[in-house]
């Protein structure tokens, strides 16, 4: 089905690479226009160049100023923005007496007020053209807990708090605001968290042995799941999270 995305402007972080990267590709393919944000400039650069050399603003999300100024570019680059995919974030796992006081708000400033800064910027567009979509990329943390995650798990609850509240406040506006929780998927952190451990062969078939179907995500299938998120093919999904962990999540385990 391509042609989904056929004259949208799409506002993208965390786009360098992993899931970010895979929906630039897809969107791309289904026609739509990106603008690329990540804080990795040279890694950014080189994604984009691959995509097709792509407009895109190195900034990190977590600036609010640097946020609203890549806002203005896209809207002058690639024409008023359409949706907002807030894709960046950032992992934080620890114990939580061992957390520090900058991890904490590392977290946070990242995996909430980074896409709160997003939306912030976008939505007086979307509010004054009737129309607009926001699309958080949530996680399975974002409503399990994995001991030894915190505070990753608190600001990912938030996320979905702020895609709800959204969502209602301005769904009056003709605005969707709705999440995408991925579990595991098969992107570079994951291998490099499998190289850490003496055996990373053994470590990678315990991860897919915990999934019913004996395997984990490929980026490319949460990003078509994305694409539908932001399509006019689901205009009454608002306020929702679409769960994308190969049914991990609802099994019993011993």
């Amino acid at each position: 089905m391509a042609g989904r995305l056929d004259g949208k402007s799409i506002f993208l972080t965390g786009a360098a690479q992993g899931i970010g990267y895979a929906i630039a590709e897809a969107c791309g393919r289904e026609g739509a226009k990106l603008f690329l944000v990540d804080r990795d400039g040279a890694l950014l650069r080189e994604s984009a160049s691959r995509l097709g050399n792509l407009p895109f603003a190195v900034a990190d999300i977590a600036d609010a100023a640097a946020i609203a100024d890549a806002v203005q570019e896209a809207d002058g680059t690639i024409g008023p923005i359409n949706a907002v995919i807030n894709n960046a974030g950032v992992n934080v796992f620890h114990t939580p007496l061992e957390t520090s006081e900058d991890e904490w708000y590392r977290a946070l400033d990242v995996n909430v007020k980074g896409a709160w800064n997003c939306c912030k910027a976008a939505l007086p567009g979307m509010i004054g053209r009737g129309a607009g979509v926001i699309l958080n990329i949530a996680s399975t943390h974002a409503f399990t807990i994995i001991r030894g995650t915190f505070p990753y798990p608190v600001a990912k609850h938030a996320l979905l708090g702020l895609t709800k509240s959204l969502a209602l406040e301005y769904a009056g506006k003709g605005i969707r605001v709705n999440a995408l929780a991925p579990g595991y998927v098969e992107t570079q952190k994951s291998i490099d968290w499998w190289n850490s451990f003496p055996d990373p062969a053994a470590a990678r078939a315990e991860t897919m042995a915990m999934h019913p179907g004996g395997r984990i995500a490929t980026p490319q299938e949460i990003a078509m799941a994305a694409v539908f998120l932001i399509s006019d093919e689901c205009p009454f999904i608002n306020a929702a999270c679409l769960i994308a962990d190969g049914g991990l999540g609802v099994l019993h385990h011993a």
